[in-house]
């Protein structure tokens, strides 16, 4: 097994958690570890949660990854991104309320991380260029740019591990007359400040996540309107004034965007909210997994594994209610397989074992059940490794309830409070409204927390 060599292409939350299972197993006293490799096109670990300024190309002239804004905060609990074995209140040393803003979520990320040196497998500013297997030799190689010596490099390897992520290749569509639209035309992946659109009447195309939260975010910040233009069905929440959802856009004329329901109105801004392509320019076709965004793309065993050649594996590749949590169950089996604690069973079997997960899917019908097979398939995963034990069914219990939530007060639903499926703590109510927090850094939303603990502890003594 010492002979063993892997390369993990990327290093935000899916490549990290590859590289954490093969640590986990080196302080449990595992022998004759492969040896490691992992590329990372950023100079930072973090992946997608790594904010920049930049967008179209970075300095080194490759395709800026990052879709992270300014002002994100967390869409969904904390409870249910909690790793199994790093609660929030050891990070923090306090409980903290269940929707944090970015830079505190990062900050629990990268948390997780520092106790635990794998940043020694990490070659930085080394985008993927090109892979390829040989049937001979049964192994990859693997070329990449290394723009820190200014040369590409070439490895052998046995093992491929993708995990570069599906979420920053934008998927733009054209409609009749965009080209003459004289006013701000772009994607999600490039919006970083709602400040840019501070008095504007803006229009978002697109009828899921990424409308939903540019829109409120934007609302929030100042603009003057918020449409947002669907495909299919709205989003149906009880919006406040200012924000409004009609059906798709016909056509624009000048700076007026015409839909299919006959009305109109002039925009100041159009951001594209239509979600990403699957992008692996580095593969050749008999290795690159062709999928759109799905809860279990075809032609993976178990969700991971390339059925035609089992030694390229892709982590994160899912659509994703469950995340963290879901990539270590996928690194912990993908690690356990590599190591031969789990022995894969042939491609009929493989195949098999995946129509019947397709088959299961296909029943899914509403946003519950599409939280449960995803529950159920990370148990699946888990059952079989020693991932930690978490209790992902409750997780999926507070995915429910946060819906709901959402259904409720989409303004306000930030403002509840979630039970931590780790510790049993139920976190603390968010300080103020969301819609008044217009400060979100790491420094100001724990200084926010704290005055409040410090005034109830004030109150308590007082009635006392």
């Amino acid at each position: 097994m010492s002979n063993t060599k892997i390369a993990i292409l990327g290093a935000g939350p899916s490549g990290l958690a590859q590289l954490r299972a093969f640590e986990a197993a080196r302080l449990a006293g595992v022998k004759n570890l492969p040896e490691i490799i992992c590329y990372e096109k950023q100079n930072e670990i973090g992946g997608m949660w790594n904010y920049t300024w930049r967008t179209g190309l970075d300095r080194n002239g490759e395709p800026v990854h990052g879709s992270m804004y300014r002002y994100l905060w967390s869409n969904g609990p904390k409870e249910c991104l909690e790793f199994a074995d790093y609660s929030f209140e050891e990070h923090f040393g306090k409980p903290i309320p269940s929707y944090p803003p970015r830079e505190v979520l990062k900050d629990y990320i990268m948390g997780r991380i520092d106790k635990q040196d794998i940043r020694k497998y990490i070659r930085f500013e080394c985008p993927v260029r090109w892979v390829t297997f040989d049937d001979d030799t049964q192994k990859f190689t693997v070329t990449v740019m290394n723009h820190k010596t200014g040369e590409q490099e070439t490895g052998e390897f046995d093992y491929v591990v993708v995990a570069t992520g599906h979420f920053s290749t934008p998927n733009m569509p054209y409609f009749k007359g965009l080209e003459e639209f004289p006013n701000r035309v772009m994607h999600a992946h490039d919006f970083r400040d709602a400040l840019e659109f501070e008095g504007d009447d803006i229009l978002l195309v697109g009828g899921s996540y990424s409308a939903e939260d540019i829109g409120t975010q934007c609302y929030k910040y100042g603009t003057k309107s918020v449409t947002i233009s669907y495909r299919s069905q709205p989003l149906g929440y009880d919006w406040p004034e200012g924000i409004r959802e009609v059906p798709l856009i016909s056509h624009f004329e000048g700076d007026v965007a015409h839909f299919i329901d006959g009305t109109s109105q002039a925009f100041d801004a159009v951001i594209m909210c239509t979600g990403y392509l699957f992008h692996f320019p580095f593969l050749p076709d008999e290795l690159r997994l062709q999928t759109h965004n799905c809860l279990y793309p075809e032609n993976l065993y178990k969700g991971v594994f390339w059925q035609p050649n089992p030694k390229l594996i892709y982590l994160g590749m899912q659509d994703q209610y469950f995340t963290f949590n879901m990539f270590d169950a996928q690194a912990w089996y993908a690690r356990d397989v590599i190591l031969g604690e789990i022995e894969l069973p042939d491609l009929a079997t493989r195949e098999a074992d995946e129509k019947k997960w397709l088959a299961e899917y296909e029943k899914v019908q509403t946003v519950d059940q599409e939280i449960d097979f995803q529950a159920l398939y990370i148990r699946d995963l888990t059952n079989v490794t020693d991932y930690p034990e978490f209790a992902v069914e409750k997780q999926g219990e507070i995915f429910k309830q946060w819906q709901k939530d959402k259904k409720v007060d989409i303004m306000g639903f930030r403002e509840k409070s979630y039970r931590s499926t780790l510790t049993n703590t139920l976190a603390p109510e968010l300080p103020q409204p969301w819609l008044e927090i217009l400060d979100d850094t790491l420094d100001h939303f724990l200084n926010l927390t704290s005055i409040k603990e410090k005034k109830q502890k004030k109150q308590k003594k007082t009635a006392s």
